[in-house]
């Protein structure tokens, strides 16, 4: 009896739960569902007995906001072929359950006509050549021969794709056509064009947006000739004119939509910070707040061409919310209203060390979806499915097929990363705290069945041990968990390995993915979990009636006040350098030159209270960190 009486409670929580206000994900939560998960098979595990360096503890009665379905989305693009006859790659997209799928590919959007067919169709109105450009191909046809000239994706294969993962698309449509053409009323013409895209679309693609990142110089559209525009426009685009030109596309685009009887959500371009634009938020907001649905910005996180350290690009993701609340800002000096925000791409810049193909950027992904949890974003779109390999500078989850002794289409960290994260989040998002060290976070979740699913993240360079906590829970027998862990000793491993798993080659991850056993354990009187260096931990908890103490006490922390004792010497160093009074909480030391790059690291677990180490190190300034206590330690080093 006591098991019914508390299933039913459960369910009465729940639906409390769900019962929430205005948010600010807006219509981006109509397409919520409720969700249930049934426990993995799994391989037994003996609970970590190591020391507690970090308490978690998470509320299952505090909710914090529902998890928009559009978070986990992607970008498709022109250039990598049609995709939807891969049964494999469909098959993994699927798997992820992205929810929304962005066409037809970024900056290219504004140079596309979804329509027009190559070597056929004349296109109406436009200039030979675009300003700063000598190039007359410009323009890129969205039908093309079948055949011999398959490698692009049109929009029937985009329409394909959809239909094999069970998506919603997401359309850019050309906006660069009202700047560029050249006919007598240029806007209407390029509103038309698009209002014919969505009666073609029939529902399909439920979100749509007006222009790509049109507020930069590297945009088409951007910058137009005026000697060739009928129509009076100025030679640079403001907001104010693109709110009003996006006015009259939103018009005829929702005209389209009502005669063949869908509903479309109409999104307008945003800058994501005020160094990009100090006025163009607030001018689109003036112009158009009223007619528009939600926002669009775009974020890559890292400094443009920067060779970002794993620590820069793993702080980066809490900007997340600072683009929410200044675009919110702008909108609020315009006097309009908080539309929905959708982070429609996002991605790292960070090139030279193969960041963007690596294990880490996978972590980096899962970050950002959960600020965007937090922070109450309605979509999130990964920039994007493929790209081309550029000696690993790719923002493609998967293979384009131009990497040596790698499949076309083989997943990249990235995949797996996102894939066990949809797996294992739930339908609300739950509130936590956690005491210990920084480098931790947390993305606690609940599922309409009752258990609480999570993702940990361990963004520092040593090993943790955390203990999870659950107030208002009733726990079951068992928890689950998932690690993924690069290669040791690789800052920015290619590889990734699920619980130890992983492949014979030179990247990417474990081909049964969907089959590999979780690792489990007991639930007694609490739950610990070792998470290692630099790792994502994916956990499910099974509900039950049995009742924890919330603990938060620390076991391991660096207690001793001594780290002003510790002493690099001789320094300037030579050949070898000695580091004495070590303390004992110390697990991993690393030596970083001045651009961060990481050239020693030693996770020996436990150090002695002197040691030398022989640098090897050309002359220069470098920088020494021990990690373990409760913060790093930092010393800096000459080598001459």
């Amino acid at each position: 009896m006591r098991q019914r009486i508390f299933l039913i409670s459960v369910f009465v929580t729940w639906v409390s739960l769900i019962c929430l206000g205005q948010k600010p994900q807006g219509f981006f939560l109509d397409g919520w569902k409720a969700k249930t998960i049934t426990s993995p098979s799994y391989t037994d595990v003996a609970q970590t007995t190591n020391s507690v360096t970090v308490s978690i503890t998470v509320d299952f009665k505090d909710t914090l906001t529902k998890i928009s379905p559009y978070l986990f989305g992607d970008n498709a693009n022109l250039w990598t072929g049609p995709m939807s006859d891969n049964k494999t790659l469909m098959t993994n997209i699927a798997n992820r359950h992205p929810g929304v799928l962005r066409g037809p590919g970024g900056s290219t959007s504004d140079v596309f006509f979804w329509n027009a067919l190559l070597n056929t169709t004349v296109i109406d109105s436009i200039p030979s050549t675009l300003p700063g450009s000598t190039a007359t191909d410009w323009m890129w046809y969205g039908r093309r021969p079948k055949g011999w000239d398959g490698w692009t994706m049109d929009p029937d294969s985009f329409y394909q794709v959809l239909g094999h993962i069970d998506a919603t698309g997401m359309i850019t449509v050309n906006y660069g056509y009202a700047r560029y053409g050249t006919s007598r009323y240029p806007v209407r013409k390029a509103a038309h064009l698009a209002a014919e895209w969505v009666r073609y679309d029939k529902g399909r693609s439920r979100f749509w947006e007006i222009g790509n990142e049109v507020f930069g110089s590297w945009e088409a559209g951007y910058k137009i000739n005026t000697a060739t525009n009928l129509d009076g426009q100025p030679q640079y685009v403001t907001g104010s004119l693109y709110g009003q030109h996006a006015a009259v596309f939103i018009d005829s685009m929702k005209a389209a939509a009502a005669k063949i009887g869908v509903d479309i959500k109409i999104g307008v371009v945003m800058a994501e910070a005020s160094s990009t634009s100090s006025s163009w938020n607030r001018q689109v907001a003036a112009a158009v707040g009223d007619k528009a649905d939600f926002y669009s910005v775009h974020s890559y996180y890292t400094n443009y061409n920067e060779n970002s350290t794993a620590d820069v690009i793993l702080a980066s993701p809490t900007k997340t919310g600072t683009y929410k609340d200044y675009v919110w800002q702008q909108a609020d000096l315009a006097g309009k209203s908080h539309l929905p925000i959708a982070l429609t791409e996002y991605n790292i810049f960070a090139i030279g060390s193969k960041q963007q193909v690596s294990h880490i950027n996978g972590m980096h992904a899962v970050l950002v979806i959960g600020e965007a949890m937090k922070q109450g974003l309605g979509a999130a779109c990964r920039w994007d499915l493929a790209n081309g390999w550029s000696n690993g500078d790719d923002h493609g989850m998967f293979s384009a097929g131009d990497e040596s002794s790698i499949a076309k289409y083989a997943p990249r960290p990235a995949f797996y990363h996102m894939y066990y994260l949809q797996r294992f989040t739930g339908d609300v998002l739950l509130k936590s705290y956690q005491v210990g060290g920084s480098g931790v976070t947390i993305i606690p979740t609940a599922f309409k069945s009752g258990q609480v699913g999570a993702a940990i993240i361990n963004t520092a360079s040593y090993d943790k041990t955390v203990r999870l906590n659950i107030k208002n829970f009733g726990f079951g027998n068992r928890y689950y968990t998932y690690t993924l862990t690069g290669t040791a000793g690789e800052t920015f491993s290619r590889k990734v390995y699920v619980n130890g798993t992983g492949n014979s080659l030179v990247a990417g991850g474990p081909d049964n993915y969907e089959t590999l056993n979780a690792y489990s354990s007991n639930i007694g009187d609490e739950i610990r979990i070792t998470l290692p260096a630099r790792s994502s931990t994916f956990v499910l908890i099974e509900n039950g009636t049995k009742e924890l103490v919330v603990n938060d006490n620390i076991t391991d922390v660096n207690e001793t006040g001594d780290e002003d004792n510790i002493i690099i010497y001789p320094n300037p160093a030579d050949e070898e350098f000695n580091i004495i009074n070590i303390p004992s909480c110390i697990k991993a030391i690393e030596i970083r030159d001045l651009t961060g790059r990481t050239l020693y690291h030693d996770q020996a677990g436990k150090f002695d209270q002197n040691i030398t180490i022989e640098s090897r190190l050309t002359p220069g300034i470098y920088f020494v960190t021990l990690y373990g206590g409760s913060k790093p330690i930092t010393r800096k080093l000459v080598v001459r």
